[in-house]
């Protein structure tokens, strides 16, 4: 079994000293972000807590009794108190008076927001009546691998049966409701002695009337079930025995980062998507096992998996034993129209009248063998949260198969959980994309003054960025910085020399595996140079050309391949420089250089207008603030060209230009965003100068 399967026991983490003194709230906030802290407990965003509380009304004085759970969209293992709904339970109990029956439960959540008590904005989940209605104090509802795996298995109730006894009772299919809510109250009314029940397909419910009783409890429920199936698994070969070794490292790596931009492509029609890799043990073990394919179509079974991973997945034709990975591409396209094809042909099998439209039909999780899992989502984390629910999938059917016979959903279930009209309702209430979601740019110089600012306005309107830079120092800082704010899902750097061929390859293949290929390409790394013509070494002339002409051909090079093979555009952004239209004294290597920029962006913006792929040029100048160029030799020779000393230096820029304005980092981020978006989605092969007004750099 691989170590990333089970793990062993869940450890017991609570801690009497922190839990001490907390209220009744405080507390089923500790016991929810320790149970939701491990994934083979409940996966992100899945499976939710609760504890009834006596409170004051704020009205009366009197006491009344409060439903403190999970909100809708909640996590246990990063929720804070503000993210419970809280509810009274007189109105919950009245809401059974208003019940009509099956056909009519979907109308019961309309009625959650006249339950709530103290005015609290949080909406209430779905599953409100499967914790309100169990007659006990501290309720948890989890997803635990090893416990689905028993309630996805053929012969589920027996397998409860066996191993709990009747501790742990066991309910059949259900969709989470009001319905499924007043079959637990009456399975807790019918069996008192019972301490939690395993819902079919689905989970486990645990109960208790103490908050660290509870906590332990569904602990030793979970331990139980991982215990039983080590003794009944270490011998038996994971999903039939393997067929496809897994390939080195280093191999996975590389063909993943030449079929995820292919992939992309193909998936991206409706909107862009970002990919996530996994080649841990456990995906590893399941794309080389002989029931693969198998276990695979037959889809998840907890509705918290399909609803990320759609119903299943695509098997890629791969041969890992004889790795055509161009045999490979060629008939890729199929296998995702086959795909497509298939999921349309499921909604059409499963449709209501009042169903809604059908979604994006592409899948969302790929099976490679030999290579690992890719996931795409219209964003970096749902891909990766994404592919560690379809671990957790792996893990049930391995332990399901192995003692019984797995069990995905019925097929018109998991439609009805997929195309729900709650669910829909959830999805039209999402805020509307931000304008460059589901992006992924590389910005070279990254780490500098302009870069950092491009950067950041990249990842304030959505995208994903990878910073490339030299300097691995102020490399390591800037990603730090960014990533704090904007989360480490959407930024990588990756120290990169634009002059060295295999370094702009190993990057462009990098951002491939971390995010699935590219769309924007700031191409931002510079040097500067000062020297009188006669002084000017051909040292200084070729390091001039190499970084800024040459640096910027390979950049866009690898660029053009990756967005080739993507077929669905792209935007490449040139930082030249007023310089490369307006020359200057003492700077002719730079000037040069410069114009080499200009032109080459030129040359590709008619190469790449066929494909879509839009090359412009910003012109900044005399950006000084956070400018690593403008530290040291070249603020000295600049300073000495024009006369003047460092601090008169970014005012005689400012007083010359124009609009008497300084430029700043910020301003040509404006601009790089302005050629990366759709604003100018029409614009190709154009400059737009940032230097507050400069009659020699005038384009026309």
């Amino acid at each position: 079994m691989p170590k990333d399967a089970n793990g062993g026991r869940i450890a017991d983490m609570w801690d009497g000293a922190t839990a001490s003194g907390m209220s009744e709230p405080e507390l089923l906030l500790y016991r929810s972000n320790l149970l939701g802290s491990d994934k083979r407990v409940t996966n992100y965003g899945g499976g939710n807590t609760s504890a009834k509380v006596t409170e004051t009304d704020p009205l009366t004085g009197e006491p009344v009794e409060v439903l403190w759970v999970k909100g809708s969209g909640g996590d246990i293992g990063s929720i804070r108190l503000d993210g419970f709904a809280t509810l009274d339970m007189s109105k919950l109990e009245a809401l059974k008076d208003l019940y009509r029956g099956v056909a009519f439960e979907d109308e019961m959540v309309g009625y959650l927001p006249h339950c709530t008590f103290n005015l609290n904005t949080r909406a209430a989940s779905i599953d409100t009546p499967l914790h309100a209605y169990v007659p006990h104090t501290h309720v948890d509802h989890v997803h635990p691998d090893a416990v689905i795996a028993i309630a996805a298995a053929e012969n589920s109730e027996a397998l409860t049966k066996e191993i709990y006894g009747d501790e742990i009772g066991w309910l059949p299919w259900k969709r989470p409701g009001y319905e499924l809510g007043l079959w637990l109250e009456a399975f807790c009314r019918e069996n008192p002695e019972a301490k939690g029940v395993v819902l079919e397909s689905h989970g486990l419910f645990t109960w208790a009337d103490d908050a660290r009783d509870c906590y332990e409890l569904t602990l030793r429920i979970i331990n139980r079930a991982i215990e039983w199936f080590e003794g009944r698994t270490a011998d038996v070969p994971a999903f039939g025995g393997e067929v496809h070794a897994a390939l080195p490292e280093d191999e996975r790596r590389r063909i993943a980062a030449v079929l995820m931009p292919a992939i992309r492509g193909m998936i991206s029609g409706e909107s862009h998507k970002v990919g996530h890799f996994d080649d841990g043990d456990a995906v590893l073990e399941f794309v080389g096992g002989r029931d693969m394919e198998r276990l695979a179509a037959l889809g998840t079974s907890c509705p918290d998996h399909f609803l990320r991973t759609k119903i299943r997945p695509l098997v890629v034709g791969f041969d890992p034993a004889n790795p055509d990975v161009e045999a490979t591409l060629e008939g890729l396209r199929g296998m995702v129209e086959a795909y497509r094809d298939d999921y349309a042909a499921y909604y059409e099998r499963c449709r209501h009248d009042d169903s809604p439209a059908m979604r994006d039909p592409n899948a969302v999780v790929y099976l490679v063998p030999g290579v690992g899992m890719i996931t795409f989502a219209r964003d970096k984390a749902t891909a990766r949260i994404s592919g560690e629910f379809y671990v957790n999938a792996i893990n049930v059917m391995r332990n399901a198969d192995a003692v019984s016979t797995y069990r995905g959903l019925p097929e018109q279930e998991a439609f009805d959980i997929e195309y729900w009209l709650l669910e829909e309702a959830k999805l039209q209430r999402m805020p509307a994309p931000k304008s460059l979601a589901g992006r992924v740019a590389i910005v070279t110089g990254g780490a500098g003054g302009i870069g950092a600012a491009t950067a950041e306005k990249y990842l304030a309107e959505g995208a994903c960025v990878v910073l490339a830079d030299i300097d691995a120092g102020a490399l390591a800082a800037t990603e730090a910085n960014l990533a704090g704010r904007y989360s480490r899902d959407v930024m990588r750097a990756v120290e990169m020399n634009v002059t060295s061929e295999d370094a702009v390859a190993d990057a462009y293949a990098a951002m491939a595996v971390e995010f699935g290929g590219v769309d924007i390409v700031v191409s931002n790394a510079g040097i500067a140079s000062s020297a009188k013509v006669e002084d000017t070494t051909l040292e200084l002339w070729d390091r001039n050309m190499s970084i800024l002409s040459t640096g910027y051909f390979l950049v866009s090079r690898e660029a053009f391949r990756m967005l080739k093979r993507q077929g669905i555009g792209g935007a490449i952004v040139f930082v030249a420089s007023k310089n490369g239209l307006a020359a200057s004294p003492g700077a002719s290597a730079y000037c040069t250089a410069k114009a080499s920029e200009i032109h080459l962006a030129r040359c590709l913006a008619l190469e790449g207008a066929a494909e879509g792929i839009r090359v412009n040029v910003v012109n900044p100048d005399a950006v000084l603030r956070g400018s690593r160029i403008w530290q040291g030799e070249w603020l000295d020779q600049r300073a000495s060209t024009y006369g003047t000393d460092k601090e008169g230096l970014e005012e005689m820029y400012r007083e010359r230009s124009l609009l008497k304005r300084s430029v700043l980092p910020e301003d040509i981020a404006a601009a790089c965003y302005f050629f990366a978006s759709d604003q100018s989605a029409k614009s190709t092969g154009n400059i737009v100068n940032v230097d507050a007004g400069n009659v020699q750099a005038f384009t026309r």
